[in-house]
């Protein structure tokens, strides 16, 4: 590692002596939201799909993070007092991601820690438990005693765009509740940052300040939505110099669930060795553009060898969604457990084709398939859900359920539903929360979603097939 591109956790085991900081100041643009389009057509609705983000109203956005993220501290060594006998503390940020006390941070911001302890922004401490921690995501999952506390809901990172504008809202330098502004640099960059050999590296790049205390805090869109863990840093100086990484949303709910229900992760397992595509690759495996990720060797009788998958092919899709570099695929790939079905879309002999794999655990045993959960099915039907915050149940009194994500080619994709979508009926019963719609759908074999889309008149009604 040169000294020149030093990277460093942004949390970088800062000690417990607080930096003085200079005061700055912070100008914010705002504009105005355009009036809502009345019986729009459905080209002006499938527009929506992909629109993660709201006008630059950082304002909004800010008041509905800053309450759910935390500071944490991590007392190493013997000493459990900061400051006595020679004990270390680093610092850093936490997220709180339900309001039973559940919180989100990076492993290394815990990492060899006796004791954890949180506070809020209302300035109350607590002692956290460690749920769990995956060193291939360098995410942690803790929990404290508290209820009815303010959590973030999860946006959909992948309908994230280059240029637009995040929020990064931490703890840099011990000053609690700071937020900066910047937009999307890039997507799923690696930049060799973890350690394990399973690294899944497929970060959210941005120019948000971020610095040593921000790690584990919340990158946010301007919808005031989840939709990354801030990370990493690249810098010379040891402070921000504008590449800053976060852990994609969508990929740190599944980790952050898993460890929830398991205390560990299902990671699923295609049984290939992969590598990027460049130019002089591309022109001779007859490929119109150099992505993809190449397949080099497979794990005799693993998933994608039972599948009919070869060396030489050029997986360019999973379940729809495209893959243009090899972090890429595996981040989409993480977000599966064992003994779920995925279609590979793949070039073989400059032919596109596609082949459907039984995904298996890291060591190739059929026995130990995790069994399909309740809410497998929403996966398998090809959304994600999320609870209605408290600004949305004064839209919606009576309960709902809003669809966060949809997967490209998935079943629900084929309804022409859009994300966003609010779902108030499942076959004429009213839905009041996800709870009571993931208990329900298990009795159903031909689900009918019916809901409201906020701004738009009238009710609409969608049967996957």
């Amino acid at each position: 590692m040169s000294l020149r591109t030093l990277l460093v956790f942004a949390v970088a085991c800062f000690a417990s002596a607080i930096l003085g900081v200079a005061a700055g100041r912070y100008f914010v643009p705002v504009t105005s939201a355009a009036p809502p389009v009345v019986n729009p057509s459905r080209e002006d609705l499938r527009l929506r799909t992909f629109a993660s983000t709201t006008p630059t109203n950082f304002i909004t956005a800010a008041e509905r993070v800053i309450p759910a993220v935390v500071s944490v501290r991590s007392y190493m060594r013997d000493a459990l007092v900061s400051g006595a006998g020679g004990s270390s503390v680093t610092t850093g940020s936490a997220v709180i991601i339900s309001s039973d006390g559940l919180v989100a941070t990076n492993n290394h911001v815990i990492e060899g820690a006796r004791r954890v302890r949180v506070t809020l922004q209302d300035r109350r401490e607590f002692n956290a438990r460690v749920i769990g921690v995956d060193e291939s995501t360098d995410l942690a999952l803790l929990k404290i005693n508290a209820t009815d506390l303010p959590a973030v809901f999860f946006g959909n990172s992948d309908s994230l765009r280059v240029g637009e504008w995040v929020l990064a809202v931490g703890n840099p330098y011990s000053l609690n509740s700071t937020v900066t502004t910047g937009i999307v640099s890039a997507k799923g960059r690696s930049i060799d940052v973890l350690r394990p050999d399973d690294r899944i590296e497929s970060f959210i790049q941005t120019d948000a300040a971020v610095n040593p205390g921000n790690s584990g805090g919340a990158l946010v869109n301007t919808a005031g939505e989840l939709i990354g863990i801030n990370t990493a840093i690249i810098t010379n100086s040891g402070r921000h110099e504008g590449y800053a990484f976060a852990i994609p949303g969508n990929l740190a709910r599944r980790v952050l669930n898993d460890l929830r229900d398991y205390g560990e992760v299902q990671r699923a397992v295609l049984g290939v060795w992969i590598q990027g595509i460049n130019d002089a690759q591309a022109k001779r495996l007859q490929l119109p553009t150099a992505s993809g990720a190449l397949i080099t060797d497979l794990t005799p009788d693993g998933p994608a060898a039972r599948a009919g998958l070869q060396m030489g092919d050029v997986m360019t899709a999973i379940n729809g969604v495209a893959i243009n570099s090899s972090p890429e695929m595996q981040e989409q790939l993480s977000r599966y457990r064992p003994g779920q079905r995925v279609r590979v879309t793949f070039i073989r002999q400059g032919r596109s084709r596609s082949k459907t794999v039984l995904l298996r655990d890291k060591s190739n045993r059929p026995g130990q398939l995790v069994s399909e959960r309740s809410d497998d099915r929403l996966h398998l039907l090809g959304f994600e859900l999320r609870d209605l915050n408290v600004g949305e149940w004064n839209t919606f009194p009576h309960g709902g359920v809003r669809v966060v994500s949809i997967f490209r080619d998935s079943p629900i994709a084929a309804t022409q539903m859009n994300a966003g979508f609010v779902i108030t009926s499942l076959n004429g019963q009213p839905v009041v929360g996800l709870d009571d719609l993931v208990r329900r759908i298990k009795q159903v074999e031909r689900p009918l979603f019916g809901g409201i889309y906020e701004g738009y008149e009238g009710e609409y009604y969608y049967r996957p097939e």
